[in-house]
């Protein structure tokens, strides 16, 4: 029976004894017996019997921070909503699992955002931090917000204020420096190890200390590639300066960064720092707006060890960077995927931007039966303009001539038997129809290559000690490389050209004996030989009046300090520096002036000439004059003070007799003094009487 409850041994139990233990006659239970006595007081609560069991139940905020909201989606109806959800979900399902979606619809049409749930939070601030700006078209630009950021919107105050109005914060004329009357240049050295920062305006005779500040960097400096700001590095990030004294311009924390590059516009900044990172979480190399301090972008390193890793296009529209055998280049301000998505090439080496158009090149290795490829390429569109296929090749090196008319890729070449190197340069014509390209052979290494700036000339080293040549070359019309003149038996392995063109100065450095050799190139001939021994650097100013060369502390313990040429190679300044490090000259924008001004102005020089040098004899001579006024009141300090003390010593004559008492061995006071006269060349002139 149902009714029945059996005991230990089996046994049946009475129907009275079984109606008192379930309750009532019927069998239900009588409920009343397990209520708690009246004035009971329950001292064990709910959280204590069942603590773990009410910690999995459900609230009302669970869900909330792994769901997202994306904004400015397209508005379809019923007939394009599948097309719609496909592309949504291959744009976010890279960021996590997506549990469900909601696209919300008003008269058959979607209301142009959407809900998305991921299956946890860290899945959705992912989509948030990278989805958000992601560019689905030229019309829709994804706006992706987490919903809780929703709950701040139902605190609003119903009646609206302005924010209020910020000071305006002057940070100073940051081009004060392109004010110069005389257009002298700046330029930064470090010293004393590192630790000390001096800022100099260079002159015909010497320079004048601008600005001194001990402490001013941890490592080393850097300008902005138009000189606007100085950057320098610290624990905890960058630090940008400029205007008439220097102040603080910005900031931007990225704690133990060693690396930075600016765009060619000096709008962003892009900072490496060797931190631990993940793909969710990139901290390596960051990209920040440098007007506002904000951060655009971050990526991972990876395993390129070349810095800069991103390269920018001229203008700085683009930056690209190569990443799993694919270009992948990136649009500015969205610094999304040009078009979402990379470009595929596989066992790409290396590739250059036109310093003068949106146009890359790069070139591929050898594969089995593949020859090598050098491939140009235009941006945004991705059409290959010209294609070259090269056999045979050991390595490429690529040298874009720096307005984009000429790029020239150096070969090295195997034999038939690959046991020796043969070598050759391909130089293409871009400004040409159908970018013509010109192959020249050469018997030796190429160890150096430069391009002339503003031209259309170029400069190789070749050769292997003793035997190290030059030689110079120029581009004709027609796709046609000339040869200007060789020289031989040279001791130099680099080359530096005056940012204006014509005048240039191979070098010597780091292992050789640093030999400066100074070349005229509209006569193609060698104008001075100097030498700075152990040199390690060589840099032209911006002007192209002077050049300096320097040996750095880093590189070299002894010796260290910099000098200052002209462009002839006549030694103007001199400046030894105990641990010195580094001088850098101050970049300046580009000229203002077109091509046909500067032209006209080259053809007109003749009529400034004379002012010119009248000037400079001005300038001299005000130099001299301030150095013999100098010198003359170091002099007149010099005898007062002596004088002085003359008086100072004749009235200590009875203190010295009082302390001197029981002496008389000692030697006997000198009173006489003698005055010497010394005399110094300071400069001659010589002028002709007609």
């Amino acid at each position: 029976m149902a009714n029945e409850i059996t005991d230990e041994n089996n046994q049946n139990l009475s129907e009275e004894e079984t109606k008192e233990i379930n309750g009532n006659e019927d069998g239900e239970e009588d409920e009343s017996q397990f209520d708690d006595p009246e004035g009971f007081v329950d001292t064990i609560s709910d959280k204590d019997l069942l603590g773990d069991v009410l910690a999995k139940r459900p609230s009302p905020e669970d869900g909330i921070d792994s769901l997202i909201v994306v904004d400015n989606v397209p508005v379809v109806g019923q007939d394009r909503l599948d097309k719609l959800k496909n592309v949504i979900k291959k744009v976010f399902s890279k960021f996590g699992k997506i549990v469900n979606e909601f696209y919300p619809e008003e008269n058959g049409k979607t209301k142009g955002y959407i809900f998305i749930e991921y299956a946890n939070e860290k899945d959705a601030a992912q989509a948030v931090k990278i989805a958000n700006g992601y560019k689905l078209d030229k019309h829709h630009i994804f706006i992706v917000n987490p919903f809780s950021s929703f709950d701040c919107m139902l605190d609003l105050e119903e009646d609206w204020s302005p924010p209020e109005k910020e000071p305006y914060e002057d940070k100073g004329n940051l081009h004060s420096w392109l004010l110069d009357a005389d257009c002298n240049d700046q330029y930064s050295v470090i010293h004393g190890g590192g630790e000390k920062v001096d800022i100099y305006l260079n002159t015909s005779t010497e320079p004048v200390l601008l600005k001194e500040r001990p402490g001013w960097t941890e490592t080393y400096v850097t300008w902005s590639p138009q000189g606007t700001y100085l950057a320098t590095f610290h624990k905890q990030g960058i630090a940008l300066w400029g205007g008439d004294e220097f102040s603080r311009i910005g900031k931007f924390g990225h704690q133990g960064v060693q690396m930075i590059d600016f765009s060619p516009c000096e709008r962003y900044i892009v900072t490496f720092s060797p931190l631990p990172d993940t793909p969710s979480d990139p901290q390596s190399i960051i990209i920040w707006d440098v007007r506002t301090g904000a951060k655009k972008r971050a990526f991972q390193c990876g395993n390129v060890a070349r810095w800069p890793v991103f390269k920018w296009s001229h203008k700085g529209e683009y930056f690209a960077r190569i990443r799993d055998e694919a270009i992948s280049i990136y649009e500015i301000p969205s610094f999304g995927l040009l078009d979402k998505k990379s470009i595929k090439v596989p066992s790409i080496s290396d590739f250059a931007w036109s310093p003068g158009d949106n146009v890359i090149s790069y070139w591929l290795p050898e594969i089995k039966d593949t020859p090598a490829r050098v491939t140009i390429m235009a941006v945004p569109g991705r059409e290959e303009l010209r294609v070259k296929n090269l056999f045979n090749v050991a390595t490429c090196k690529m040298y874009w001539q720096n307005k984009g008319d000429y790029l020239c890729v150096v070969v090295d070449r195997y034999t038939k038997s690959k046991k020796a190197l043969h070598y050759n340069m391909e130089i293409f014509h871009l400004r040409e129809k159908q970018i013509p390209v010109d192959t020249l052979e050469l018997k030796e290494a190429v160890s150096a290559f430069a391009w002339e700036p503003q031209g259309d000339t170029f400069a190789i080293i070749h050769g292997e000690s003793p035997k190290i040549s030059a030689s110079f070359y120029r581009c004709q019309k027609g796709g046609h490389t000339t040869l200007l003149k060789t020289f031989e038996k040279k001791q130099v392995n680099n080359i530096f050209w005056a940012p204006r063109g014509q005048f240039c100065v191979l070098a010597g450095l780091r292992g050789m004996n640093g030999t400066m050799e100074f070349y005229d190139l509209n006569e193609v001939a060698l104008m001075n030989v100097g030498e700075h021994f152990t040199a390690t650097d060589v840099e032209w100013d911006p002007s192209g009046r002077y050049v300096s060369t320097s040996v750095s502390w880093w590189a070299q313990k002894v010796d260290n300090g910099y000098n200052i040429w002209s462009f002839q190679g006549k030694l103007l300044q001199r400046h030894s520096i105990n641990q010195f490090c580094q001088m850098l000259w101050r970049p300046r924008p580009q000229t203002l002036l077109s091509d046909d001004q500067v032209t006209k102005i080259k053809s007109e020089i003749k009529k400034y000439q004379k002012m010119f040098e009248n000037k400079d004899r001005m300038s001299q001579k005000k130099a001299s004059k301030e150095l013999i006024e100098k010198r003359r009141s170091m002099m007149r300090e010099f005898l007062e003070y002596r004088d002085r003390k003359k008086r100072e010593f004749q009235e200590q004559e009875d203190q010295r007799h009082e302390l001197r008492k029981g002496f008389e061995d000692l030697q006997e006071e000198v009173d006489d003094f003698e005055e010497e006269s010394v005399e110094f060349f300071i400069k001659e002139e010589q002028s002709i009487v007609e």
